[in-house]
């Protein structure tokens, strides 16, 4: 049962996992130009970017999931943000290039979250 308590907890994730992208963004813009290779730096740059975006896509859904019924779009929104920008992050700082395959995962989940997201949204249209 979707309620507006578990939704502003919802929410209130994303805006956390948005702050976290800004803060790993200036991190990686600052602190680690001088510490990882261009490739690493580029992973750093996907997984920022990538988290805000899908961190500002499940905010917003949450803020309108009551008329969506969409837990499972924002269960896969933050799964795929942990499984996406947290194995990049990691790949980043620790050269571990094995942890890429989960990557695909990360990505995997926002293609659900966001065809879930078109279904519903088409849905209640009509």
């Amino acid at each position: 049962m979707i309620t507006t308590s578990s939704l502003s907890k919802w929410a209130a994730l994303f805006a956390i996992q948005a702050a976290l992208s800004v803060a790993a963004g200036a991190f990686g813009a600052h602190a680690l130009t001088t510490i990882l290779d261009l490739k690493a730096l580029g992973w750093w740059q996907t997984a920022s970017q990538y988290l805000m975006y899908h961190s500002l896509a499940g905010l917003a859904v949450s803020m309108s999931s009551l008329a969506l019924k969409a837990p499972r779009i924002l269960l896969l929104f933050s799964v795929g943000n942990l499984l996406f920008a947290g194995s990049l992050y990691l790949m980043a700082l620790s050269g571990l290039t094995f942890l890429g395959a989960v990557t695909p995962l990360g990505g995997l989940c926002y293609l659900m979250a966001w065809g879930l997201l078109a279904l519903r949204l088409w849905r209640a249209s009509t």
